[in-house]
């Protein structure tokens, strides 16, 4: 490292400062070592989903049908689905958006579940395609697992509790030193080759650094360890309040595939029929089959598209649910679930946002920042912001590039400075990310015995990583 790749005002100051500045960017480039090609992949499949699921949707939605005036009976229309499916049986019916557009079943048969498109006038299937088969899904799989199951969420939620430590040096070595804050913040026009990029990477990463601290930690929301077993865990919505008997199964097991339950609710217990427990809800005597659930759950406030889950087993129950993560609503403030007893059809939960407790409200609202279901205003924005986590990872590559040793096989890695002096700061910033996130601390730790306690004794394996 020559005096040119630090500030001036560091470069001119080669003691306390300087060293912590090398440590601050050494950790930063081992950091972006790891997480860039994943906040690639994640950039990249995020902007897929987004574009895709606001132009074509996710199921099908968004088939045409001729409006009439007549519309057959849902019991019909779910009859005319499952003949798409041999022994199929439908599971699932998901409402029209709006006039003009199919209604959406889903039908599982032994050869796997499939959606079919029925036009809700005529009772006739308009198409049919196996389930989480189309781009959308593909990408979803990508940017939540890689296509590698558990393993594959592990690695997910490594990178994105990195991409904390990357943003805490990064933001350590943007801190202006000797010049204005506008200067840090807007890129001199003057500037030229590698100092412009290095200027632009800067400038980029400190303007959305707040953005994607946001993105990371609802992401992480969604991660298996930090997410799933610690957040999530105490901030499900309790079971209990309902005045029925609960079920062995839990919210999760709505969830077919990518995540669809609320976050607040795939934790907890679903309600079990077969009891006289429950608000009134079917008049006493009504049927209690799809057509009069339907009726139901537009009398009780569910209009346009929603989904309803038809009930498994003897203790299954009716489901309805419109939320906005699952794009039936552009509102997060308006998710609600209710079940209904499949016997008596009574309304044994009704789960509402102003249920959810700070974090599942919280989880709900970002949630569809994140997946920027909120209207064409948040696909935009979402889009610039992934736009611009691309820009930073290619900027970051050209700059190791243009700094990297010619004709050498090696990272070229920022040296750690001789006689560092104890970073107070550092170290605290490392132990609470290291804390509040297990697997960047777990992560930390391997580095730390790699570097102090196997490459010694692997010297050319050391000179590449150097």
């Amino acid at each position: 490292m020559t005096s040119l790749d630090l500030p001036a005002s560091e470069a001119a100051r080669p003691g306390r400062a300087a060293r912590l500045y090398r440590a601050a960017w050494r950790w930063h480039f081992y950091a972006g070592l790891f997480v860039v090609p994943f906040f690639l992949i994640l950039a990249v499949t995020g902007l897929m989903m987004l574009w895709i699921a606001h132009l074509d949707g996710r199921d099908g939605e968004r088939i045409p049908v001729t409006p009439q005036s007549h519309t057959a009976s849902l019991n019909l229309q779910a009859a005319v689905a499952s003949t798409a499916l041999m022994g199929g049986e439908t599971v699932q019916y998901i409402a029209p958006r709006a006039e003009g557009l199919a209604a959406i079943f889903r039908v599982d048969g032994p050869g796997g579940p499939v959606m079919v498109a029925v036009d809700p006038h005529e009772a006739q299937i308009v198409a049919v395609h196996p389930r989480r088969s189309g781009w959308y899904d593909w990408a979803d799989e990508v940017h939540g697992s890689l296509m590698l199951g558990v393993f594959g969420d592990r690695v997910i939620e490594i990178a994105a509790s990195l991409g904390i430590m990357l943003l805490a040096s990064g933001l350590y070595l943007w801190w202006p030193r000797g010049s204005s804050l506008r200067r840090a913040l807007i890129p001199s026009v003057r500037a030229r080759g590698r100092a412009l990029w290095k200027q632009l990477h800067a400038s980029t990463g400190i303007w959305i650094s707040a953005i994607l601290l946001f993105f990371l930690i609802s992401g992480l929301s969604w991660a298996g360890i930090w997410g799933g077993r610690m957040m999530q865990a105490w901030s499900t919505f309790p079971a209990e309040k309902w005045d029925a008997p609960l079920s062995d199964a839990t919210h999760a097991s709505l969830n077919h595939g990518p995540k669809e339950v609320p976050w607040a609710l795939e934790q907890t217990p679903m309600p079990a029929s077969g009891s006289a427990a429950g608000a009134p809800g079917l008049a006493e005597g009504e049927a209690v089959g799809i057509d009069n659930i339907d009726a139901l759950a537009r009398r009780i406030g569910f209009e346009g598209r929603y989904q309803m889950n038809l009930p498994r087993g003897e203790t299954g129950v009716w489901t309805l649910s419109r939320d906005s993560m699952s794009t039936d609503s552009s509102d997060p403030t308006a998710d609600r679930t209710v079940h209904i007893d499949r016997h008596t059809g009574r309304i044994l939960a009704d789960v509402r946002f102003e249920d959810y407790a700070l974090a599942g409200k919280a989880m709900a609202v970002g949630i569809a920042l994140h997946m920027g279901t909120l209207g064409l205003w948040s696909v935009l924005a979402n889009t610039v912001f992934c736009l611009a986590v691309i820009f930073l990872c290619l900027s970051g590559v050209v700059l190791w590039w243009k700094r990297r040793p010619a004709g050498q096989w090696r990272l070229a890695a920022p040296p750690m400075p001789a006689d560092m002096p104890l970073w107070k700061g550092a170290i605290a910033v490392g132990l609470i990310i290291g804390i509040a996130f297990p697997l960047a601390g777990l992560t930390f730790a391997a580095v730390l015995i790699l570097d102090a306690l196997v490459l010694p004794f692997l010297p050319r394996l050391r000179r590449v990583l150097a």
